[in-house]
């Protein structure tokens, strides 16, 4: 006799709800202090973009082993697995930092990348056994979940920094130490307490139903949409995010004034989701991936224009933040809409994996773009690549929902 599905989906999300607290802080490090890491230990401004590179090839690795890890073992071991390793990575840094080695510093970061893969994987966890009608709030309760934790390391960075000074290592270092914590913290909790593993138990109750051989015919086409989405919002936020801070340093802020605009900026990535998944289930999906991407143009048209105060990086950042929260949320919803319960773990790790290497190449592109011809420019691509989705969403009709 299966489990009330109802049930378990509510047990499943006050899990998640927990993980993505900790996961939140533990991904904040490298938004916040990996590029102005990697400035100092390589000397120049234009490394700075290498590092959140680094990590994302290494999100991109963990998201496909994820993934085929989901297919056939379940959530709960493949997310256990994959914030460990994230946690150690983050750890790794720690010792690169106080050491000072270039070398070992982007190695650990690659393997710190395996947390940020785990941290989004976990979303998807809330939607096995969610109705169609409410996929987009079942997102939408993970990621505002990761608010807690991912304003509040941005903000920790002062604090921690001091902390690990006093072991004779560079303050930089301090947002890492916290993140090694967060997911060691998050893997024991989905280890101990995500039972029954809710993608297990979604698959069985497909394999149950008569009905669930009919998948959709246009399978392909909704994932293509759920995928442009998804990569669009992710270059673009990963290319502006990654240089603010560096271009806030470069005119005199300090680590305080960052920390500040980064919170802002995280909180507008993960805040609103609650409203966002309500609005992406009721006014369709098309139509929030289009309001999304102009949401990105708006973020970069004021991330260049409005200047170089801490105010104008905050209001820029905050519309960039809310961007990729209606991009993050529209997107899985179309690509859980368009797969069964047999195919979504294996999908939704290949998804996971060219949005990961999208963020790597805007990543590793934003610090030469700055260096050549300066942030606004960087800014003014990314709002360019945004305003190019929606002659896409609209070419591309929407697929029917796959069955819970």
């Amino acid at each position: 006799m299966q489990p009330d599905a109802v049930l378990v989906q509510r047990r499943t999300l006050r899990v998640v709800v927990a993980t993505q607290v900790l996961g939140g802080a533990g991904l904040a490090a490298g938004i916040t202090v990996g590029g102005l890491l990697a400035a100092q230990l390589l000397g120049g401004a234009v490394y700075a973009g290498l590092p959140v590179a680094a990590l994302t090839l290494g999100s991109a690795l963990s998201a496909f082993l994820i993934g085929r890890g989901v297919q056939r073992h379940g959530r709960r071991p493949a997310l256990a697995t994959g914030f460990a390793v994230g946690g150690a990575g983050a750890i790794g840094v720690v010792v690169a930092a106080g050491i000072g080695s270039a070398g070992l510093l982007f190695a650990a970061l690659f393997v710190y990348g395996a947390g940020s893969a785990t941290n989004l994987q976990a979303r998807y966890a809330g939607t096995d056994l969610a109705p169609p009608q409410r996929r987009g709030t079942a997102v939408s309760i993970a990621l505002v979940s990761t608010t807690l934790g991912a304003v509040a390391g941005p903000n920790l960075v002062v604090v921690t920094g001091r902390v690990v000074e006093e072991w004779g290592l560079p303050a930089l270092a301090g947002p890492f130490a916290l993140a090694g914590a967060a997911y060691l913290a998050a893997a024991a909790v989905l280890l101990v307490l995500l039972r029954p593993d809710p993608y297990l138990l979604a698959r069985a109750l497909h394999a149950a139903t008569p009905s669930s051989a009919a998948a959709p015919a246009r399978i392909g086409r909704g994932v293509v949409r759920g995928a442009a989405v998804l990569v669009v919002a992710q270059i673009a936020m990963t290319a502006i995010m990654t240089m603010t801070p560096v271009h806030l340093r470069e005119h005199h802020h300090d680590l305080q004034a960052v920390g500040v605009v980064i919170g802002l900026h995280v909180a507008a990535m993960y805040l609103p989701s609650l409203l966002t998944g309500v609005l992406v289930d009721r006014l369709g999906r098309t139509r929030m991936a289009v309001a999304g991407g102009v949401v990105l143009v708006l973020a970069g048209v004021a991330a260049a224009t409005l200047g170089d105060s801490v105010l104008a990086s905050s209001i820029a950042l905050v519309l960039l933040g809310l961007g990729w929260n209606i991009g993050l949320i529209t997107g899985t919803a179309m690509v859980v809409d368009a797969t069964t319960a047999e195919q979504r773990g294996r999908v939704q790790g290949s998804v996971d994996v060219l949005v990961a290497l999208s963020g790597a190449g805007g990543g590793a592109v934003s610090g030469v773009v700055v260096a050549m011809a300066g942030y606004g420019v960087l800014a003014l691509l990314g709002g360019a690549l945004a305003a190019a989705l929606v002659p896409v969403l609209l070419v591309l009709r929407a697929p029917a929902p796959a069955a819970a």
